[in-house]
C-alpha cells in the first residue's frame, strides 16, 4: 500500500488515544506531524470563549505537543485564520494528505468547506472522520427519516444503534489505537519553513500557547473542577469509576455540594478524552456494580452522554438555533430586559442564596454544577423576564466547558423556547435549595458572608437585616415575577 507525507489537524480532539482521525493516518502515512490552529473566531473572548477555557486549552495543548514529541513527530501550533494557514503549511512541507475530524458547530462547517475546496484545488487529498460522537447522526433518525426533535425518543433509537450495531461483545466500544512511533518530518525537511511566516512554529514550537497562556486572566485553577490535558482527563474518569461515585451518580449528581459528577464536560468538549472512552468506563462500572440501584446510577450517567449527542444532534440538523429559538413564537416575547438586574445576576448579587452562590461559583472556579445551571437560568428567563441569549452568551463566556451545542440546547430547554415539550417548567429557587441544598453547605461555601445565618433562614431567603452584613435584600419577588411571566407568555400563545 502506498503512504503518503500527512498533516493531521487537530481540533476538538486535542489527544492521542482513541483519536479515530489520527490513527487512520498513522496507518497510511509513511510521514506524519500534526498541527493545530488557534483560530481567533474560536478564540473570540466577546463571543465564543473564556479565560478558564482558553487555560484548558493552552495547557491540554502543551501535552498534547510532548506526547506527538514522545512519538518521534512533532505538533505545530498556527495562530491565525485556517482557512490560510492549513494550505500554505501543506504547500511548504509538500504534504500530500490532510486528516481531520468533523466538526458540528456552523461556523467549523462553513470554515471546512472552504479549506477543502482549497485543498481539493491544490490536489491534495482529504480525509475527514466521525470522532466527536458514538453515533453517526445520518443514522439516527425517526421512521419517516426526520431527525428527532424530543429526547425521550432520540434516546432510545441512540441506545438501541449502539447496543445492536456499534458494540463489540464484551459491551465495549473498539477503541482506535496509536502505534508508539510516528515517523515525522526530518529537520531538513522543514526548512523550508524558515523562510516564511509560519517560522515560528518550528523555532519556537510552543509559543504560540505560551501567548495564550500569559494573556490569560483566568488564575482560580486550583478552584476549577475540570483538569486540562489527556492523561488528566483519563485519572478523572477512573476516580469517577474507582471512587464508587458513578454508582450513586442518580441520587448525588443533583446535590450541588457534593464532588458527585464526573466534571469531564470540558474534556469532552475539547477532546481531551473520547465519548467511547466514556462510553467504556461507565460498561467497565456495570460489570463491577453489586446491585440496581448501582447499575440504574450508571444507565443514568449514559443518558447524560446521550443528552450530549441530542443537543449536537439538534444543532447539526437545525444550525438556526444558532441565532435563536426553536419556536419562533418566543421571537414575539416582550422580554423586560433590565440591565441592572442583569448585572446583578452575573456578580452575584441577586439577594437569593443559591442564585448567587452559584454565580459566584462560575465566576471564581469557570464552572458550575448542573443542578445549579438549570436553577440560574429559569430564574434568569422566568423571573428576571431577561432573554435567554443573554444568558447563553455569559455563560459562553464564563464557562471552563462552553460549548455550543450543550449550552443553547440547556439555554432553550430551560427558557422553553426548545425542543422540550414541557414550556411552563418554572422553577422557584427556595424550594431548590431546600430540596439540594438542604444544609445550606453550597450556599455557605460561595458566600462566605453567609455562613453565620441559620440554615432554615439562609434557604428560605429570610434573612434579617443585621445577619446580611452587606449581603443584599432581594431585587425581585419570585411569586410576582413568575405571574407576570405567565401573563407576559400566554400573550404569544
Amino acid at each position: 500500500m502506498t503512504k503518503f507525507r500527512s498533516i493531521f489537524w487537530h481540533r476538538r480532539d486535542l489527544r492521542i488515544e482513541d483519536n479515530i482521525g489520527l490513527s487512520e493516518a498513522s496507518k497510511t502515512s509513511e510521514n506524519l506531524i500534526g498541527v493545530y490552529v488557534l483560530d481567533p473566531n474560536l478564540l473570540n473572548l466577546s463571543r465564543t470563549t473564556s479565560e478558564a477555557k482558553n487555560w484548558f486549552l493552552g495547557e491540554s495543548l502543551l501535552e498534547l505537543q510532548k506526547n506527538w514529541e514522545r512519538r518521534g513527530s512533532r505538533l505545530l501550533i498556527l495562530n491565525g485564520d485556517p482557512i490560510k494557514l492549513i494550505s500554505k503549511l501543506a504547500d511548504l512541507v509538500k504534504a500530500e494528505c490532510i486528516y481531520w475530524n468533523e466538526n458540528i458547530e456552523p461556523y467549523e462547517i462553513n470554515r471546512d468547506k472552504k479549506i477543502k475546496e482549497q485543498l481539493s484545488k491544490d490536489k491534495r487529498k482529504i480525509f475527514t472522520f466521525l470522532d466527536q460522537l458514538i453515533v453517526n447522526p445520518s443514522n439516527i433518525k425517526t421512521n419517516n427519516n426526520d431527525p428527532y426533535k424530543v429526547y425521550g425518543p432520540f434516546y432510545h433509537k441512540w441506545i438501541n444503534i449502539i447496543n445492536r450495531t456499534k458494540i463489540l461483545t464484551n459491551n465495549l466500544i473498539e477503541i482506535s489505537r496509536m502505534p508508539e512511533k510516528i515517523r515525522g518530518f526530518n529537520e531538513r525537511e522543514l526548512l523550508s519553513i524558515k523562510n516564511s511566516d509560519l517560522n515560528y512554529c518550528i523555532s519556537k514550537e510552543s509559543k504560540p500557547i505560551y501567548d495564550l497562556l500569559i494573556s490569560n486572566r483566568f488564575k482560580n485553577t486550583n478552584l476549577c473542577p475540570c483538569k486540562p490535558g489527556e492523561s488528566e482527563s483519563i485519572n478523572q474518569l477512573n476516580f469517577f469509576i474507582n471512587s464508587g461515585s458513578i454508582n450513586s451518580y442518580s441520587q448525588a449528581r443533583d446535590i450541588p455540594s457534593l464532588e458527585s459528577t464526573s466534571t469531564l464536560s470540558a474534556a469532552l468538549s475539547l477532546g481531551t478524552i473520547s465519548c467511547r472512552a466514556v462510553w467504556n468506563g461507565a460498561q467497565i462500572s456495570k460489570k463491577m456494580a453489586n446491585n440496581e440501584y448501582q447499575i440504574n446510577s450508571i444507565d443514568t450517567w449514559i443518558k447524560e452522554l446521550a443528552w450530549r449527542e441530542f443537543y449536537q444532534n439538534a444543532l447539526i440538523n437545525f444550525p438556526e438555533l444558532e441565532k435563536g429559538p426553536y419556536r419562533e413564537k418566543w421571537l414575539k416575547f416582550p422580554w423586560q430586559n433590565k440591565p441592572e438586574w442583569f448585572k446583578s445576576w452575573e456578580t452575584g448579587l441577586t439577594g437569593i442564596p443559591i442564585i448567587d452562590a452559584a454565580m459566584r461559583q462560575l465566576k471564581y472556579s469557570g464552572w458550575m454544577h448542573n443542578r445549579c445551571r438549570m436553577i440560574v437560568a429559569s430564574f434568569l428567563v422566568k423571573d428576571l423576564l431577561i432573554d435567554w441569549r443573554w444568558g447563553e452568551l455569559f455563560f459562553m463566556k464564563s464557562l471552563v466547558d462552553g460549548d455550543l451545542a450543550s449550552n443553547n440546547g440547556g439555554w432553550q430547554w430551560s427558557a422553553s423556547s426548545g425542543m422540550d415539550p414541557k414550556p411552563m417548567r418554572i422553577f422557584n429557587p427556595y424550594r431548590q435549595a431546600s430540596k439540594f441544598d438542604e444544609n445550606g453547605n453550597y450556599i455557605r461555601k460561595w458566600i462566605p458572608e453567609l455562613t453565620h445565618v441559620s440554615t432554615p433562614n439562609l434557604l428560605s431567603g429570610e434573612i434579617t437585616s443585621a445577619e446580611r452584613k452587606g449581603y443584599p435584600n432581594p431585587i425581585i419577588n419570585h411569586k410576582n415575577q413568575t405571574s407576570i411571566f405567565k401573563e407576559l407568555y400566554s400573550s404569544i400563545n
